[in-house]
């Protein structure tokens, strides 16, 4: 075993180097990406999962949509406002991974099982809403963390791939609720099952790595003066507390970006899933695919194009997918709605992990935890917004009017993209700088 040393950068960063993954949990450090990525597949039906289970929930005893879609919206507020604090004290190690894994197993089984086997408004909220939105939070937190800190050469594209199974992981259940709300409960059911093996499994063997670890093949002082890097994805300028970033107008920007583009991107998988339009499931389905995969395609693409172009690029995509909705929806067009989906799948999904990005690439590594979690914690307001539009949307009548004003926040999402700016750069600098 070679005697780690700290080595530091240009900047002054340090680097603890020299510990082999082998050296510190006797495996390959991939198992610190896959079994994340399959704890975040587990999860995936809580979410994504339930949108697209709407029309089936709807289905028995008459419930009113009111009584299906405010679970969903209080599911989101849970699983945004737990994963905060989780991955905050995982990282100060106050929070052991095991003992948050094993927790979020157990109640993620219990929201799924509750899903397969209750009928009552109160058991699905309690059981569904409350304990399976905390499930997920601690789980999606520590995974998260987890990624990061594994591969810290590389944590944006990296904990993109991890989160993308979040969305795409939800897949299968969708197809199970086009076919029919039949099989809703036995596919919930399985779900818990799988939920339970895949994270108990990830609680077993997930670990994080010693405070600044750095893989000993990647030289941590070439790294930082990569040039493309320096020019596409510079660091901050200086590390910020997350009282000052809060003072910044560029947390505020970012903030506004995940709101706007967040409740476009839940209210289009609830209407989606509620269109009455011919393999209007099959259309979900791609909507949900590409919203996971999405995440890390947008990703690859930042790390040449720069993080803020392609954040932009991917908001246009999510903003071109609304009137086509809309159209979709009016004529009944399934190539339409298809072409919608891929749009709206691209875009959906690909802001959150650019998101987090900026968040390091902004305000520095040391507080990133943090600075993210009050960014990431806005989801829950618009996991309120989202849902709250879909209700609209499916008693009003009017989707299409709905789905114009969800273009309008999509282009507003774009708008603000365009003014971010690295806090402490002067204003006579470049843009790009």
């Amino acid at each position: 075993m070679e005697k780690p040393n700290v080595v530091r950068d240009w900047q002054g960063r340090a680097y603890l180097v020299g510990e082999s993954p082998h050296d510190l949990i006797s495996r390959p450090r991939s198992w610190m990406l896959w079994l994340p990525w399959a704890a975040m597949i587990a999860i995936a039906p809580l979410q994504y999962g339930y949108a697209a289970a709407v029309p089936g929930l709807l289905g028995p005893g008459d419930r009113s949509v009111a009584g299906v879609l405010g679970p969903l919206a209080v599911w989101i507020v849970c699983q945004a406002v737990v994963a905060y604090p989780t991955a905050y004290l995982v990282r100060g190690g106050r929070l052991g991974v095991r003992a948050a894994l094993g927790a979020g197993a157990v109640l993620t089984g219990t929201a799924l099982l509750t899903l397969a086997l209750a009928d009552g408004a109160a058991m699905i909220l309690a059981g569904y809403a409350l304990l399976g939105g905390a499930g997920a939070g601690l789980v999606y937190g520590v995974c998260t963390e987890v990624v990061a800190r594994w591969f810290p050469e590389r944590p944006g594209t990296q904990v993109a791939f991890a989160t993308g199974a979040f969305a795409y992981g939800a897949a299968p259940l969708a197809v199970v609720a086009g076919a029919g709300p039949d099989h809703l409960g036995v596919a919930f059911g399985v779900s818990a099952v799988v939920a339970v093996a895949a994270i108990g499994l990830a609680a077993r063997f997930v670990r994080l790595p010693p405070p600044r670890w750095w893989p000993s093949h990647v030289d941590p002082r070439d790294h930082a003066l990569d040039s493309l890097a320096l020019r596409r994805t510079p660091p901050a300028l200086r590390e910020f507390s997350t009282g000052q970033a809060l003072r910044t107008g560029a947390l505020s920007s970012l903030v506004a970006i995940l709101v706007l583009a967040g409740a476009v991107s839940i209210f289009d998988v609830v209407v989606l899933a509620t269109l009455e339009a011919p393999a209007s499931w099959l259309a979900l389905t791609l909507l949900i695919a590409l919203n996971g995969a999405g995440r890390a395609c947008a990703m690859l693409a930042s790390e040449r194009f720069g993080r803020r172009r392609v954040l932009s690029a991917v908001l246009a995509l999510l903003a071109v997918g609304q009137p086509l909705f809309a159209a979709g929806a009016t004529s009944g067009s399934a190539a339409l709605i298809f072409v919608a989906a891929v749009f709206a799948g691209l875009g959906g999904g690909a802001f959150y992990p650019l998101i987090a990005s900026l968040v390091r690439e902004f305000f520095g590594q040391e507080r990133t935890a943090e600075i993210h979690g009050v960014v990431y914690s806005t989801k829950a307001v618009a996991g309120v917004v989202g849902v709250g539009l879909a209700y609209a949307a499916l008693t009003s009548g009017s989707q299409a009017t709905v789905f114009v004003g969800m273009t309008m926040a999509a282009v507003l999402s774009l708008v603000v993209s365009h003014r971010l700016r690295r806090p402490g750069c002067p204003a006579t600098l470049p843009a790009g700088m």
